[in-house]
Formats: C-alpha cells, structure tokens, sequence
C-alpha cells in the first residue's frame, strides 16, 4: 500500500485560464486519485477578466499555482493569453491545456513535445474541452484550426460524449479520448434541498420562512440560478416571467446570480406587482433552499452546468431549442428530465405553463431529475479525469521505452 508520505514519482500540470469556486473540489478529489497512484497534482492559472471576473467566482484550491500572465486583444476583438509556464512546465512529465487558440503557450509546449519525440523522450500534452465550439458562431477556418491544434495532442479529455465523438470524427485516435461528464460537486447541495423539503427539519423552517417572505405558492414558483450576462438571455428570462404571470397571476421566478446585466433584473423586480423576485448571488446553502422552494427552473438561454444543479436540486429546466448551448445541454432529455420548448417568448412561456399546471407530468420529469443527479457527479467526473491521466502517462511511458 502507497504510503502517505510518499514523494510523488511523477507530476502532472493542469493549465487554466482561473479557478473558479466550482472547480476546487473536483481539483482536490483529482489530486487524492492522483496521488494514490503516487502522482502529485500542479493546477496554473491566471485570473479572470471580463465577464468571468463579473461573476466574482474565483477561488483557490492547495494544489493551485497563480501564474503571470500576459493578455492581447486582436483587432477583430479577440484576446490571446499567455501563460508563464517555464518552471511549472520543466517539472511536469505530463502537461494537459485547455483547448483553446488563444492560449499561446500552447504552441511552444507543441513544439518541444514533437522535439522530445525524435529524442525519444515523449512529454504528453493533452488537451481538455468542449471537443468542438458549442456556444458561438465559428469560422470553417476556426474550426479547422481548432481540430489541428487538437490533433497535436497526446490525450484529449471531453466534457461529454459529443465533444469526443467531434473529435474522433476529426481524425484523433479514440482510444486516447477520455469522457469526464462536466459537472460540479453537489453533494451538500442535494442534501440540503432535500432536507429543507421534509417536515419538521431545520430547513423546512427556512424553506418555509423564505415562502412566506416573498409571497411564494407551491405549484408556482420557477427559479433561475446561474450568471446575469448576455448568454443567459437575460431580457427573454424577464419576459417570460411577465407572459407567466399573466396566465397564472400567482407565479414567481426568483433570479439568483450576479453578472453586468444584474441591473435588468432589479429594475424589473422593483416594478409594481412584478413576478420577479430579485435574491443576488446565491450558492451552497442559500441555492439549495432556494431549489426547494422551486418547482421548475427558467433557463432560455444557455444551458450549461445548470443542467447539473437542477438534477441536484430536483428542479427540472424548462429550456428553449437555441443553438448556443453549452456542451452540458446534452444531459437533458425533452420530456424525459427537462423540457425544451420552441425558441420564442410566447411559445416558451406556454410550455412553462403547461408544465407547472400538469401535475404528473411535472411530478414524473422530478423522478428524473432525481435518478441523473446520482450519474452526473464530481466524484464520477474525477474519477474518469484522473484514469484518463493514468492512463496517459503509462502510455507514453511505455512509449518512451518501446522507441
């Protein structure tokens, strides 16, 4: 049995562009699986800018290094990155990045992997992503040039199983694809909603509490969680609510989050007789009790780990067919654990509707929320992360011998 005091005999470099406060646990449980296998866990980041910076999430973890980084905008209004790796980097005998063009300190890393190659001393470089760009328009170029640099990559880690299946299509070698099933830890939020919806607990009280303070009927409450910008579409979620309400006079959405377009949503909610209840950011316990008071969540705009907190929370997301949504929306099956309705306001706020007033069917898609909050899990997501990693470094260990 591997000792706990044990040096590490090989080291791993994980680069992001920040950490945000959802990643700390899956980091420090792939820290454990690594270092169970006699592996130590390097994880370098920059800090956020932009609308990752709105949404004030960023965190640290042990096994996290803040490096310098240096940043470019293009005339065409992209930005490129460059992350100080040097010292990190020579340490590691396995490097994995995130797939993106912009980060510049790719390339070098490329570079020196094909040198080592012909000195038959292989470095892996893997890469972790989305597998193709979900979330926005893409040039043929861009897209081309995304499945190169992809392709020069030892390893590619996919957040879901079409992410692998676009790169495998691309010409990368499917046996070096590991499926990690992006999610987030949940544990405590799961297990709080569902105590604070059983009578007589502590948080039943509060659940109860917060019904009454903001007027909320059971059968009739909707609530969105997740960041206040632009991809969320934050004006269809505020008129949506307006056409709910007009239907079903005691409906509620509450909006929890935080993100430049905050200021859409207070200016609704301070409206007369306004549906919307403004709450802030809310996370951990605060978003569980808030899930419990909930019977469905609003998400028209882009689906990503939101998928995740519904099952958590046994909310299902009543969602729109928009083409931007991110990798995660393939977790949801329509009128299996969520719904996904025509992309238009009036037709959207018709099958929210539809759903809040057809008790069993609402009743079975929460069933199903249930059942998939057990499968989507960081435990899981670790796991497969770090055997991906095992695996990589065996095999190019073996690799290195072999040539």
């Amino acid at each position: 049995m591997l000792s706990a005091k044990r040096q590490p005999s090989k080291r791993v470099l994980v680069v992001q562009p920040y950490v945000p406060a959802y990643r700390t646990a899956f980091f420090e449980q792939v820290e454990r699986v690594l270092a169970s296998a006699g592996v130590a866990l390097e994880v370098a980041h920059g800090s956020p800018t932009g609308e990752q910076e709105a949404r004030r999430d960023a965190a640290v973890c042990r096994c996290a290094t803040r490096v310098p980084t240096k940043r470019w905008s293009t005339p065409g209004g992209r930005q490129l990155n460059w992350h100080t790796l040097a010292r990190q980097a020579a340490r590691a005998d396995a490097v994995v990045l995130e797939q993106a063009l912009h980060n510049l300190e790719a390339y070098p890393l490329l570079v020196r992997k094909s040198v080592s190659h012909l000195r038959r001393r292989v470095r892996p470089i893997g890469f972790w992503g989305h597998g193709r760009t979900f979330t926005k328009p893409q040039s043929r170029l861009e897209a081309w040039a995304k499945d190169v640099l992809t392709r020069r990559g030892s390893w590619f880690f996919s957040y879901t199983d079409g992410g692998a299946a676009h790169v495998a299509s691309a010409g990368f070698p499917r046996e070096r694809i590991t499926v990690v099933h992006n999610s987030i830890d949940t544990a405590a939020l799961s297990n709080t909603c569902e105590r604070a919806r059983r009578f007589g607990t502590t948080e039943y009280a509060e659940a109860t509490l917060l019904r009454q303070r903001h007027n909320l009927v059971v059968g009739r409450t909707a609530l969105f969680l997740g960041g206040l910008d632009a991809p969320k579409r934050i004006p269809f979620l505020l008129d949506t609510a307006r056409r709910i309400a007009q239907v079903l006079p005691d409906f509620r959405l509450l909006v929890a989050g935080d993100g430049p377009e905050r200021n859409l949503v207070e200016t609704a909610a301070s409206c007369p007789g306004s549906a919307v209840i403004a709450v802030g950011r809310a996370v951990g316990r605060n978003a569980a009790l808030l899930g419990a008071v909930s019977d469905i969540m609003l998400m028209p705009g882009r689906v990503g780990l939101c998928a995740v907190d519904s099952f958590a929370l046994r909310t299902p997301i009543v969602t729109t067919a928009w083409p931007w949504h991110a990798p995660e929306f393939e977790y949801l099956t329509d009128g299996g654990n969520a719904v996904v309705a025509f992309d238009d306001p009036g037709a959207y706020a018709a099958a929210a509707v539809a759903l809040l007033r057809d008790h069993d069917r609402l009743a079975a898609l929460t069933d199903a929320c249930s059942g998939d909050a057990s499968v989507y899990t960081i435990e899981n997501m670790a796991a497969r992360f770090g055997d991906g990693l095992l695996r990589m470094l065996s095999e190019y260990e073996g690799t290195s011998r072999r040539t």
